[in-house]
């Protein structure tokens, strides 16, 4: 096999996390994108040792386990929800056989696999997406949605996307509408030049409250006052608290404020779980899937177990959702977080939930730990997508709690970390999936790891 070449083939199976196996004469290669049981055409694009990748050029076949039709109007070329075809049940039942494989092959020992969860809701779930605008193709009509699978460039407009609530997309189709009819500029990436980058949207599932985000660069004046007319006349379940105009001059394509201009209401918007209120701002972090949130910190909270007079860490602590909840069966829960405005929600969150034993510090775990006077009796540990960084693991490890519980929104991240956990005197008693991301490639494990007698 050479690069270039063009082969056809059918997938095996799909490992964590996106990676169809798929045999061709004595070899196996490597194709993303794809569902087990589709007969696929693939160009080799890498080479490196025996391994081989492939780039996926056309399905050929549909898979059996494909029992439904699309759901929305530009799968399968925008790659959001890879899954939708299959039903529910089997895309469980897939993420299952890919956790325990990856887990098995990375322990080594003897653990409980307690399965994959499942969302209580399948579609409608998330809270936050952040949309793009752009063109379908080259000097084509303005778009707002997501980008084609495979570009950096070409955004797809996701005006019946299946992922959010339909509030969310009669506010994008409004906002396109409104920019599209005045010709107004994106943002070029290459040339850095245009106005519009991006439109954040926000939603709490359980209050309905909207939190609408207009990102742009500083390189025009507009005035908004009539989109902010049309967004308010809106025939909404929900109701828009708040409407920000975001200013972002940064040449990377990441959203983030230079300044924040208030067009309407609040910059701020409720959101509740577990009989927690939680005031969450366009930037704070919180677990996109609000219903699917519950099934994982009632998890937690079963992992934990009895705390009572015990003092817990709970590292990389984020808004502070977990804390609150693991303070009404705890001593003394100090969280640890490095973006400060996360802490001051995390705070002002907790004064609100009228919580007064928890303390949020704002640092880096591994910096923090070094001036922390308590020792913890219990750890939590829900570290960003690339894990504990592998300075500060040693570090945490060393505290010798009898139990530590391990949330991970990438398990491949976990699965790496587990022969440091090993080194160290602890071993992953059981685990189990939480599948936060339906139709999707994603999946979060918790892992309680309990230290060698």
């Amino acid at each position: 096999m050479k690069k270039g070449e063009i082969y056809d083939g059918i997938i095996e199976r799909v490992d964590f996390q996106n990676k169809g196996r798929v045999p061709v004469e004595d070899k196996v290669v490597t194709v993303k994108n794809g569902i087990p049981g589709q007969k696929v055409r693939f160009v080799i694009n890498k080479k490196k040792g025996g391994r081989m990748e492939g780039r996926l050029l056309e399905i050929l076949e549909t898979s059996p386990l494909e029992k439904r039709d699309p759901v929305c109007s530009i799968f399968p070329a925008c790659g959001g929800c890879m899954y939708q075809t299959m039903l529910y049940e089997d895309q469980l039942a897939m993420k299952e056989a890919q956790l325990r494989k990856l887990f098995d092959d990375a322990a080594g020992y003897e653990y409980t696999f307690e399965g994959v969860k499942g969302s209580p809701v399948e579609f409608a779930y998330r809270n936050k997406m952040e949309f793009s605008f752009g063109d379908e193709y080259k000097d084509g009509p303005l778009s707002l949605g997501l980008h084609k699978k495979g570009s950096t460039y070409d955004v797809l407009t996701a005006g019946d996307c299946r992922l959010v609530h339909e509030d969310m997309n009669k506010i994008l189709l409004c906002v396109l509408d409104f920019f599209r009819t005045r010709g107004v500029s994106y943002y070029r990436k290459m040339q850095h030049m245009g106005y519009l980058r991006h439109l954040l949207l926000r939603r709490g599932s359980k209050t309905g409250e909207i939190l609408v985000n207009l990102v742009t660069t500083s390189q025009e004046e507009r005035d908004l006052e009539l989109l902010k007319t049309a967004l308010l006349e809106l025939d909404l379940e929900g109701r828009i608290v708040g409407i920000l105009h975001i200013l972002n001059d940064s040449l990377s394509d990441v959203v983030r404020s230079d300044e924040t201009r208030l067009l309407y209401g609040q910059d701020y918007f409720y959101e509740e779980l577990l009989g927690l209120r939680f005031k969450i701002t366009p930037f704070s972090f919180f677990q996109p899937n609000s219903r699917g949130a519950e099934v994982l910190y009632q998890t937690v909270r079963e992992y934990i177990g009895d705390t009572r007079d015990k003092v817990v860490f709970d590292l990389y602590s984020g808004t502070g959702t977990i804390a609150q909840i693991a303070a009404s069966v705890a001593k003394k829960v100090i969280g640890v977080e490095i973006i400060p405005e996360a802490v001051e929600a995390a705070r002002e969150n907790a004064a609100m939930n009228g919580i007064t034993n928890c303390t949020f510090l704002a640092d880096d775990v591994l910096k923090a730990l070094d001036h922390i006077e308590e020792k913890p009796d219990l750890i939590i540990l829900d570290p960003p997508r690339d894990g504990v960084h592998p300075k500060a693991l040693p570090r945490i490890l060393d505290y010798g709690v009898e139990k530590l519980v391990y949330i991970s929104c990438k398990p491949s991240s976990l699965a790496r970390d587990l022969k440091v956990f090993e080194e160290r005197g602890y071993r992953m008693e059981k685990c189990v999936g939480v599948d936060q991301f339906c139709q999707t490639v994603h999946c979060e494990v918790i892992s309680l790891f309990v230290k060698n007698k």
